[in-house]
């Protein structure tokens, strides 16, 4: 069933072809085409499973936003527009999440899709109808491939009162990554499909160094979730601070699923000084079920890293981090990140609390800063997984970027 929003596609049918003449509409417009080349290896380290993941492929996105009608309440429009391309995909290597399969085991040779969103404006508070890619606490779209993925709904923003921030929508379908169609929601783990998910929540700045917030979500005949957020910066003088970021939830069932049962909290600590960050983190599962989440969306936990998410049943994780900007020294957009996650007491069946699993990520990231070449940018993401009851995994990203602005 297609979606229906009888109030904003009134509104933005009634703006007229002919206010989009409007100099904001216009002036305030801008598109950029962004270009990805990305090789993805993926080795399956324990025995009996397939050898590995491995292909490489050019994406193109084309990113068109208009402003705004002139008036009380303005009217927009963005778009868009997705193109992925196989450069290489040998025979059994296909399944990176780069490209759709072809139904022979391989992966097709191209693919494209577009996205449309409607916009209006009034006051402080926008609504965009259609294609929507954002991240919040409660749902997060999820862009560590080739292409971004996408939901299609409605969402609105509220910035109305002062240091308060508000926002809820609707979204009934989701497109993957690696996807053209739109397809029903599915619980991650934990099973269930839907063409609902309802959410609403905000973020309140109680002082310049802490914000809270609150958000809840459904989706619709499978899990509620309550999600709660604490972040507090402690300036520590010339170049120093200290962040604490504490999350929990609580999620249960919607509607006729089956019972459910999680809370998760989770903590994350990070010193910087100058550029330097030296990070520390835990996070807890507790309850009967893993921590629910739109399958092939980004949860928001302090332990979802390169691979893993380490939300298992009863699961407790660390993790210890390090950064280094290398601007601070004179060589600006040279980024460094490295972090080791270590998870135990995860529920396995047929072995209650035995389950163990650890996760190393190394990024090393340049942007060039001017030139001809300003906006290039060059990413190796590696990382490792060894666990006692899942896949023992040696991964490497190795992105090239460029985004260039057409106007």
């Amino acid at each position: 069933m297609k979606p229906h929003y009888p109030l904003a596609s009134a509104l933005l049918l009634g703006s007229g072809l002919p206010t989009l003449a409007h100099a904001d509409f216009i002036e305030d417009s801008k598109a950029s085409v962004e270009m990805r080349n990305f090789y993805f290896n993926r080795d399956f380290r324990q025995s009996g499973a397939r050898d590995k993941a491995e292909e490489w492929a050019q994406g193109f996105l084309l990113r068109m936003e208009s402003g705004y009608t002139e008036g009380t309440v303005g009217f927009g429009i963005d778009a868009l527009g997705m193109l992925g391309l196989k450069l290489d995909s040998g025979d059994g290597t296909a399944g990176s999440g780069l490209l759709p399969a072809d139904g022979s085991g391989g992966s097709q040779d191209e693919y494209s899709k577009l996205g449309l969103t409607g916009k209006v404006r009034l006051s402080n508070s926008t609504l965009k109808v259609g294609a929507l890619h954002f991240r919040s606490p409660i749902v997060s779209a999820n862009d560590s491939r080739l292409l971004p993925q996408t939901f299609q709904g409605a969402l609105l923003n509220v910035q109305e009162i002062d240091n308060l921030t508000l926002q809820g929508g609707k979204i009934n379908r989701i497109k993957a990554n690696s996807s053209t169609d739109y397809t029903k929601m599915t619980g991650n783990r934990i099973g269930g499909s839907s063409d609902s998910f309802v959410f609403g929540g905000g973020e309140y700045k109680i002082t310049p160094q802490l914000t809270a917030g609150l958000h809840h979500g459904t989706l619709e005949n499978v899990y509620q979730q309550y999600y709660g957020t604490l972040v507090h910066v402690l300036p520590l003088g010339e170049g120093q601070s200290f962040k604490t970021d504490l999350r929990y939830s609580q999620s249960r069932e919607d509607g006729n699923f089956r019972d459910l049962d999680n809370k998760a909290f989770g903590a994350m600590f990070t010193y910087s000084l100058g550029g330097h960050a030296f990070g520390a983190g835990y996070q807890r599962m507790s309850g009967d079920d893993p921590f629910p989440y739109i399958a092939s969306s980004d949860p928001f936990l302090v332990n979802f890293v390169q691979i893993n998410d380490f939300a298992n049943v009863e699961e407790r994780s660390w993790q210890v981090r390090y950064d280094y900007n290398f601007a601070s020294i004179g060589l600006p957009g040279l980024t460094f990140m490295t972090r080791y996650i270590s998870g135990d007491n995860v529920e396995v069946a047929g072995r209650s609390s035995e389950g163990k699993e650890w996760e190393r990520n190394t990024d090393i990231a340049y942007v060039v800063q001017n030139g001809p070449l300003k906006n290039l940018g060059l990413k190796w993401r590696n990382a490792t997984v060894r666990s006692n009851f899942a896949n023992d995994l040696d991964e490497n990203r190795l992105i090239l970027s460029y985004t260039l602005a057409l106007w």
